[in-house]
């Protein structure tokens, strides 16, 4: 492997505990000129997002205000994984407590890395086939979400709108469903060239 693109950790301070992220500052040297540049790194537990299908073939979303933008978004379950917990563990629980799914099969989808850019976690996707309504939702407090039993289509249309464009939810529903078309174009409308 060529690692003369590896920059190198000269130094490393912690930063102010956010409620989800552990702040991180760091001192690097940039790999080709010596340049010292100080990068942020949030670091946070992993997370798992699932992909639920239903005895019937439907597809558990979710809907809910996301704050980063502002607006509602249908998704697949995500959430953290707690600490002292495996991702399958934590793929349950937050199917159960987002929707009151559960049961089925579970499978394995591997995992993506979150937004390498400034976090060090990865996102577990997991694949739960054949689950079954098994009692009422109970998301934590600070969750207000609806859940949607969606067929492929509705969920290709979700994506072609714009309402579904999480990307790691995105990551883990084309690793069980072909969502679009190769190759793939979407055009923005009324693009400013922002």
């Amino acid at each position: 492997m060529d690692e003369s693109l590896m920059w190198h950790k000269l130094a490393s301070k912690a930063g102010p505990d956010l409620p989800l992220f552990r702040v991180r500052f760091d001192t690097m040297q940039h790999p080709t000129t010596a340049e010292k540049f100080q990068r942020m790194v949030l670091e946070a537990p992993d997370w798992v997002t699932v992909v639920a299908v239903t005895v019937d073939g439907r597809i558990v979303m979710v809907e809910q205000f996301r704050f980063g933008v502002g607006e509602l978004t249908t998704e697949p379950v995500a959430g953290t994984v707690d600490s002292g917990e495996d991702s399958l563990d934590a793929a349950r629980r937050e199917l159960m407590e987002e929707t009151g799914f559960g049961e089925g099969r579970w499978r394995y989808l591997g995992s993506v890395q979150a937004n390498p850019a400034i976090h060090d976690n990865l996102c577990h996707h997991w694949l739960a086939e054949e689950v079954v309504a098994v009692q009422e939702p109970t998301p934590d407090a600070g969750e207000a979400i609806r859940v949607h039993l969606m067929t492929l289509e509705e969920i290709k249309e979700a994506i072609a709108s714009g309402k579904l464009k999480h990307p790691l939810g995105l990551s883990a529903l084309s690793r069980v469903f072909p969502l679009w078309e190769h190759p793939f174009v979407q055009h923005r409308p009324n693009f400013q060239g922002r």
